[in-house]
């Protein structure tokens, strides 16, 4: 999952870039060659504001630590995954890298090539350590090591266009089920409105649908069970019912023309654009969806509102259960300690604080949340704040073969090619050959 994408950022000179033609080989500024030690960041991320705070914070940290350079490496979302796994085993391995947590996580801690952070965050009684929020660092630790320091928390749900809300005479206020949803979905379309911005060509949006439907209808038992491959697995009932909850969905032609083939950013730019009414998103889908604008100006903050994933009724699962992210810097095995220690200090709670200010992140550091002022970024964090399950994404949490074929099977429910069944199938015969 992953942070919004879109077309990759202006770059100052620091910035590096790793270029799909150019396969693995990362380019630096040669005009760093005589630093000390160089420090290597692969991110993801593309809204120049964003980056440009990230260059202030390294700049800064430069000034203070002689002999040290902090370089951004930059990689689109769907690279990073393909290019990743190889890059980790290659010599031009960066020393910290973005990570979801999770499954994918704990399986490239298995290959050796991060680094266990347990010791150094709990050194000097667990002073790093207790410098997060607790939540924060449960997606980041198997069997009590830890191996990601947490960098941001975060929720998906559904952003909407007051305008096109009020033409097409429908109220947010009043979607409350799923049975509600499905009739703010019909009204627009009545009203000539393309109700929901869809991204499928990158498939992990629309997990997002199956994903929270699972939760509303089974809790967080019947996915216990499911992911630990108890009971029934993926074929329990609750399972079975929210794929056809999803499949009903997909019968209403909610998105838009071509949305099998949307990528994230293009999806974004949609609903930027003023082109569909809702988009089911991050909790920085402000800036997203205006950095992926036409115009680059997208939707005014005013115009823009936000609802949580609707209650199923009768479903096991709370209105208040979230879905969302656990993020944080995963570090490679030969990183050298200043980059423990820039880490350190990217993520301090007047840094974190920094950037919650902007609406940049929902912080993991402990006492930054104040730093939240953006309306829209402060209601997701305060959705989390009162979160009964926070659960990490599916296509993360299960690990990639899993999470693979999660991301699969929602697209085909929704798009009518797969019945509920048979997609719950095809995921638990994942579940069982691992």
């Amino acid at each position: 999952m992953m942070l919004e994408r879109g077309s990759a950022p202006p770059r100052a000179t620091r910035l590096s870039a790793l270029a799909a033609v150019a396969g693995m080989a990362l380019l630096f500024d040669a005009s760093h060659a005589s630093a000390d030690t160089v420090v290597k960041w692969l991110h993801l991320e593309t809204v120049p504001a964003y980056v440009k705070m990230w260059e202030d914070i390294a700049a800064k940290y430069e000034s203070e630590h002689a002999g040290v350079d902090i370089q951004l490496q930059f990689l689109e979302n769907e690279a990073f995954k393909a290019k990743l796994p190889t890059l980790l085993q290659s010599d031009d391995a960066p020393h910290f890298f973005y990570s979801w947590g999770g499954g994918v996580l704990k399986q490239q801690s298995e290959t050796g090539a991060l680094m266990d952070l347990t010791e150094a965050m709990r050194a000097d009684g667990g002073a790093w350590e207790k410098s997060y929020n607790p939540a924060a660092l449960k997606g980041f630790t198997f069997d009590d090591r830890i191996y990601a320091v947490p960098f941001k928390m975060g929720t998906i749900s559904f952003f909407y266009n007051k305008e096109l809300f009020q033409k097409g005479g429908v109220k947010a206020e009043d979607i409350k089920t799923w049975d509600d949803f499905l009739t703010a979905v019909k009204t627009l379309k009545e009203a000539g409105i393309t109700p929901i911005a869809g991204g499928g060509g990158d498939k992990w949006p629309l997990h997002f649908y199956w994903s929270y439907l699972v939760m509303r209808n089974g809790g967080q038992q019947v996915f216990e069970d499911a992911k630990n491959n108890e009971g029934e697995g993926f074929l329990q009932p609750a399972i079975i019912k929210a794929g056809e909850q999803l499949a009903e969905l997909g019968k209403l032609e909610p998105f838009q023309g071509g949305y099998l083939g949307a990528n994230w950013p293009q999806t974004l730019g949609l609903f930027g654009d003023g082109k569909a009414a809702m988009i089911l998103s991050f909790e920085n889908t402000e800036a997203t969806q205006r950095a992926n604008s036409g115009d680059g100006k997208g939707l005014a903050a005013e115009n823009i509102g936000r609802f949580p994933f609707p209650a199923v009724e009768g479903g096991a699962g709370a209105a208040t259960d979230t879905l969302g992210g656990l993020n944080g810097w995963a570090v490679t095995k030969n990183a050298p300690p200043e980059a423990l220690d820039f880490l350190r200090y990217l993520t301090n709670a007047e840094n974190e604080r920094l950037m919650a200010s902007v609406g940049m992140i929902v912080p993991a550091a402990a006492g930054a949340e104040d730093g939240v002022t953006n309306p829209l970024v402060r209601a997701s964090a305060d959705q989390l704040a009162a979160s009964t399950w926070h659960q990490n994404y599916f296509d993360q949490d299960l690990g990639p073969s899993v999470g693979r074929v999660v991301n699969d099977a929602s697209v085909e429910i929704v798009s009518g090619q797969m019945s509920s069944e048979e997609g719950a199938r095809m995921i638990q015969d994942a579940r069982e050959l691992e």
